[in-house]
């Protein structure tokens, strides 16, 4: 094995062989073009992210384009002539899907002190759990921050985002600086927080793909879990058991920051309720607290407010979104950087492939051998990265293993390279080193890299 200018050539081994004794590939699988299977679309352009999947039929093809008039048109206020699209808020943090998943894409932070807080929302929770496990809501705010309201409505207030620099150097002298952003709570228009409120700053992830990721069985998943380390590799990925509301019992969660969703359709109803203040017969509730008097007292858009056709239609579509195509894998230094993601023992955790099962339901779907490098687990980071805010089974310091794929077109579709839960990572290197916990031996192999190993390892990562 070829060893890295300040990394021991039997440490890059070790880690090489951790990650194969989890499962892990060999390089090839790490090179495969078609990382959404039979529904990867060849697309790198600002709409990467926004292509119907390659396998579509004409009459899916169809339902997809209706689907994706709904998630891009934002939502009025009730009552109003266009009454299928009536119902926004009262309080809110977006008046359309696409403002948070612009093209489909990742949110990003405020750019501006004075900007108001779109696709980044602050989550609430209190220390004692609500029904059903899930978290608990601030008795004055409810489950997150809503900066904007309808006329007549305050709005909740909105959030400040100073940072602290952080130095480091890698192992050849090179320096680098993070970026720990700290929060501030201003114009509060309902008191105060509650005094043990715990709260999660949360980008508004990618949403191409997201059918795939529903549809892995829970046996592939559970696959490389260990929630005891039983293998000594440091690494104990374990699954979140969330609540499905649909089946009345608690499942594994695979979308989400935290695998704190079941599917898509809880992804979707939690955003509406939460984040656009409309109700749906999953959540059939109204986002005000009992102190929020305007806030009850405000016109709705019927009961619920997205009917079930057109929710369903949304959903579709989201599980219809094609997976773009790996690109620049004829390079040499793309090569170079899948044998280093390895020896890292970076697929440990961004697991490379899963293959679905046989769907009469979603052909699409179906058999598809897929490449999203993440394994839907939770993993401790450390406390660099900690927010303290559980949720259902995760603690305040775990994360699911964010998916790769189509990170390297993140700043063609989305106009940022802004990475991690809270978008403070302004690249993928930075990203890496954040990494602690179960992530650090692979954040320590990067820092004793090579400035040329380290490049290859970044050219691989946005070849996905």
């Amino acid at each position: 094995m070829r060893s890295n200018a300040g990394t021991p050539a039997l440490y890059l081994l070790m880690l090489a062989l951790a990650a194969c004794t989890r499962g892990g590939p060999d390089t090839q699988a790490l090179l495969d073009p078609n990382s959404g299977g039979a529904t990867t679309v060849s697309n790198a352009t600002h709409r990467a992210f926004a292509q119907p999947a390659a396998n579509l039929d004409v009459q899916r093809r169809g339902q997809f384009f209706i689907g994706n008039a709904f998630f891009n048109s934002p939502w009025v206020v009730a009552p109003a002539t266009a009454g299928a699209r009536d119902g926004l808020g009262p309080l809110f943090n977006a008046r359309s899907c696409d403002a948070c998943h612009n093209n489909d894409g990742r949110g990003r932070p405020p750019e501006r002190p004075d900007e108001r807080p779109i696709s980044l929302v602050i989550q609430f929770a209190t220390p004692v759990p609500g029904d059903n496990n899930e978290p608990g809501a601030d008795p004055r705010y409810g489950g997150n921050l809503n900066p904007f309201a309808i006329g007549g409505v305050p709005a909740e207030g909105t959030v400040r985002i100073r940072h602290k620099e952080i130095h480091g150097t890698f192992s050849d002298g090179e320096p680098y600086t993070l970026l720990a952003p700290e929060y501030e709570f201003a114009d509060l228009a309902y008191g105060e927080l509650a005094h043990d409120n715990q709260f999660s700053p949360r980008v508004a992830p990618p949403v191409f793909g997201m059918g795939l990721l529903e549809a892995i069985p829970d046996s592939q998943i559970l696959e490389r879990a260990d929630p005891d380390d039983a293998d000594g590799d440091g690494i104990s990925g374990r699954p979140n058991h969330v609540w499905n509301h649909l089946l009345s019992r608690a499942v594994i969660g695979r979308l989400g920051w935290k695998s704190n969703q079941p599917d898509v359709a809880h992804q979707t109803a939690g955003a509406f309720s939460s984040e656009i203040g409309m109700s749906s017969s999953l959540r059939p509730e109204q986002n005000c607290t009992p102190v929020q008097k305007e806030c009850l007292a405000a016109p709705t858009g019927g009961e619920p407010e997205i009917s079930d056709e057109i929710f369903a239609h949304i959903v579709d579509y989201q599980q219809m979104l094609g997976v773009p195509a790996r690109r620049s894998l004829d390079s040499p230094q793309v090569k170079r950087g899948a044998r280093l993601f390895l020896e890292a023992g970076c697929e440990s955790c961004h697991r490379a492939t899963f293959t679905t099962p046989e769907s009469n339901d979603k052909p699409w779907l179906s058999r598809q051998t897929i490449h999203p490098f993440t394994d839907l687990l939770l993993h401790d980071m450390g406390p660099g990265l900690a927010d303290g805010r559980a949720d259902f089974e995760a603690s305040g310091s775990e994360w699911r293993t964010a998916p790769l794929w189509g990170i390297g077109l993140q700043q063609i579709v989305n106009g940022h390279t802004l990475l991690l839960h809270d978008g403070r990572a302004r690249n993928v290197s930075e990203a890496i080193l954040w990494h602690d916990g179960e992530g650090a031996k692979s954040k320590q192999a990067f820092l004793g890299m090579s400035k040329a190993d380290r490049e290859a390892l970044l050219a691989f990562v946005n070849s996905l």
